[in-house]
């Protein structure tokens, strides 16, 4: 059986580690100063070579030869996940004043040493405080966090990094060289991005894709291979979205579905491609999409996209120069109040020469309009629009103007309400400063009132979302009463 390729290239000395200079470097330092401390702390993403790194120092401390298979007394290897409660810590307390049988140390390699107990910690604490001279500790860990200040302030700390994609790309071609894998730049780079800057994951998607073809394997190949949509229809689907097409997002979703991607792997497409080219106008779907996951994903995918079923938004591309500000919502009455007062949508106030038979009373966050401040004064609109309302905003706090992409609103006579759709944007939005800034914004035309969250207007519920969703979608989309697909 052959051996997997990310097994047949672990390095075997400090010098054959890739990547992971800031870690090798003072490692290889210390070793020939003989400097070597009673504790380490590895910390660092899955896949970097933390585990690895830890093995290789373990056998160079003790001048012992290094292969994947060797198996010496003296280097013991513990899983955290799996020896994570305090009696697996006393018993190694027990242990680890019997000295070290063929080398100089006894090394315990403990991986995953954020899965231990609190109380297991603990434990654990006391020997790290008091080691034997003859022991080391190795731990590594993918939550430092989690790791107790206690433990790592006592022991010396290395952080491992994703490999960039320049180097993982020189890395994994010089293994197809050695390998000889026949495969294309543009194949080879699609393994490097869904490696992710993992080493061990790049050789595994390198290792799966290497038997496509005894010839050359292409770009298509590996696109077909790990189900992964193209870029073109990632571009598609967002440009869909930016202009509001619902119907062309709906369309390009079933088509992606339908041949077999599925929707966590679609919504993770769509997530690197933003965070490759950052667009503002992208952030409020960049916040959905981590949600998308099963029970329900392909609901959750569609209720991410659904901002175009209460959104209009103008023509644009994800092209820099014909990017525009967020366009106008399309607002929502409210329910009335009293039986005959019936609320204008996004109509200009209305000037009255007679007292309003009915005055609504403004919840607590209502914002009166006062005298706009001489240095961010804005004239008055004439006709309240929304679209002008946010580029005024953005010219005065860009940080505002990307919190008010994350609501909806309406307008009732001369009062505009604003609703969040996170409790964070309410926070934030609710601030005095940045109150004034709306009121300065407005012209100090409208009264403002942020809402609660789950204060949204009764006519955008999720049942109308889903029902909106299934007859684009041509089928019936329902919450089952399992998880909800709206991600609350």
């Amino acid at each position: 059986m052959a051996k997997a390729l990310y097994r047949k290239y672990r390095p075997k000395s400090l010098a054959e580690v890739v990547g992971q200079e800031q870690v090798t470097t003072p490692l290889i330092s210390s070793l020939k100063q003989d400097k070597v401390s009673h504790a380490y702390l590895f910390i660092g993403p899955r896949g970097t070579g933390k585990t690895s790194v830890a093995r290789i120092l373990a056998h160079e401390v003790n001048n012992f030869s290094y292969g994947v298979e060797d198996d010496y007394v003296d280097i013991i290897e513990i899983d955290g996940a799996s020896n994570r409660g305090v009696d697996n810590i006393r018993e190694l307390r027990e242990k680890v004043t019997i000295a070290p049988t063929r080398g100089k140390y006894k090394i315990y390699i403990i991986d995953e040493v954020h899965m231990l107990t609190k109380e297991a910690f603990n434990a654990l604490l006391k020997t790290l405080e008091e080691p034997p001279a003859h022991v080391i500790f190795i731990m590594a860990t993918t939550d430092a966090y989690k790791v107790p200040v206690t433990i790592t302030s006592r022991a010396q700390t290395y952080t491992f990094k994703l490999a960039s994609p320049e180097v993982m790309l020189g890395f994994l071609k010089s293994i197809t060289e050695k390998e000889k894998i026949k495969i294309t730049d543009d194949a080879l780079k699609i393994v490097v991005k869904r490696g992710g800057g993992s080493f061990r994951d790049s050789l595994s998607l390198l290792d799966q894709i290497s038997t496509l073809s005894d010839e050359q394997i292409t770009e298509e190949m590996v696109i077909s291979a790990l189900g992964l949509p193209q870029d073109e229809k990632i571009h598609a689907l967002l440009d869909a979205y930016l202009s509001g097409d619902v119907v062309k997002i709906t369309t390009i979703v079933k088509e992606l579905l339908s041949s077999g991607i599925k929707a966590d792997t679609l919504a993770s497409e769509i997530i690197s491609t933003i965070i490759e080219k950052p667009n503002s106008e992208l952030f409020s779907l960049l916040a959905k999409l981590p949600e998308v996951k099963a029970p329900f994903a392909e609901a959750k995918l569609l209720v991410a996209l659904s901002d175009a079923l209460y959104t209009t938004k103008p023509q644009r591309t994800l092209e820099p120069q014909q990017q525009q500000p967020r366009a106008q919502q399309i607002p929502i009455p409210q329910r009335p109040l009293e039986p005959q007062q019936k609320p204008e949508i996004q109509q200009a106030p209305k000037i009255k020469q007679t007292p309003k038979t009915v005055t609504p009373q403004p919840s607590e966050n209502s914002v009166e309009p006062t005298t706009p401040s001489t240095s961010m004064n804005k004239p008055p609109m004439t006709v309240f629009d929304w679209d002008e309302f946010l580029r005024r905003v953005r010219e005065l706090n860009d940080a505002v103007y990307l919190q008010l992409l994350k609501t909806n609103h309406t307008l009732i006579d001369d009062c505009l309400n604003i609703y969040p759709e996170k409790k964070v944007v309410k926070t934030i939005l609710s601030r005095d400063n940045n109150k004034r800034i709306l009121i300065n914004a407005s012209g100090g035309s409208v009264k403002i009132t942020i809402h609660e969250v789950g204060d949204l207007p009764d006519t955008i519920t999720k049942d109308s979302v889903l029902t909106k969703i299934s007859d684009i979608m041509g089928g019936e989309v329902k919450n089952d009463g399992g998880e909800n697909p709206f991600g609350e």
